[in-house]
């Protein structure tokens, strides 16, 4: 008995004590995933000794008994239980109203479970807040929050959050590069290579027919205006991009190129600095 609670004590310490080292190594961000391995290993060495029991216990040749001899010592040592034949030999003398006692000894398996998780927390206390710096939760939390906006200023660089609620006017000279880029690209056929208007209205003046500030602008090129064959542009350019091409347009204000074609749409007036 002795010896075998000594063995149950080293398998014990064995199996918790390269968890820890595991879990420890994985690091704090892939400690889930250790976990979650690790009990999926236990199920499927669980599941595999059922079935091994399943198929060779009604096996009565050599061959099943023989297979079956290292499982079932394992679970005797496991269990410690008495056979139904044995239990006269730990029964306990007294009775109470007919109902008698076994003396029977805690099983290996609990032990294990028992010890090991002494020395899982023994192990799990000084690697993380000994040794480390003792703020997990407050670490995991930072780590996230750093994640989350190292996410965020990549989403707003590429003009994810950008709408035309959102969207603002851009003034740096590689913005704008781009913008004309753009505008060359898909609205001078339309609007004339200086924005001097031609099949499209003149973008160089004060009258607009959709509005002249830069979130009109920008819905605009989003929607398009399909009733004067003005596609929209949401689905080939990216929320930066129209933003780009939106200051683009606002730049070429005031510019007053060669040949503009005829003011349309309404008189709009740049609102005061401040407002």
């Amino acid at each position: 008995m002795k010896t075998n609670k000594i063995t149950g004590l080293i398998l014990g310490v064995f199996f918790f004590f390269t968890g820890s080292i595991n879990l420890y190594a994985a690091g704090e961000d892939n400690l889930d995933q250790v976990m979650q391995t690790m009990m999926i290993i236990t199920l499927v060495f669980v599941v595999g000794i059922l079935f091994l029991t399943i198929v060779y216990s009604e096996k009565n040749d050599n061959e099943g008994k023989i297979l079956l001899r290292p499982l079932s010592g394992f679970m005797k040592w496991l269990t410690k239980s008495t056979p139904i034949e044995k239990e006269q030999e730990i029964m306990f003398h007294h009775d109470f109203d007919g109902i008698k006692e076994l003396d029977n000894k805690i099983p290996p398996w609990f032990n294990i479970l028992f010890y090991g998780s002494i020395i899982w927390s023994v192990i799990y206390m000084f690697v993380f807040h000994i040794a480390g710096d003792g703020n997990i939760q407050i670490a995991e939390y930072q780590s996230e929050i750093q994640a989350a906006s190292t996410e965020r200023e990549i989403l707003i660089k590429t003009g994810a959050f950008l709408n035309e609620e959102t969207v603002t006017i851009l003034t740096d000279a590689p913005s704008l590069s781009e913008g004309k880029d753009i505008y060359l690209k898909n609205c001078a056929s339309c609007h004339g290579n200086n924005g001097e208007g031609m099949v499209g209205p003149n973008l160089t003046d004060n009258y607009w027919i959709h509005g002249g500030d830069i979130k009109s602008i920008f819905k605009t090129i989003k929607y398009g205006v399909p009733a004067k064959g003005m596609i929209s542009w949401e689905t080939q350019l990216a929320p930066k991009k129209m933003q780009e091409v939106s200051s683009y347009i606002k730049s070429l204000h005031g510019t007053n190129p060669a040949n503009p074609k005829a003011e349309e749409g309404t008189l709009y007036e740049e609102p005061a600095e401040g407002n």
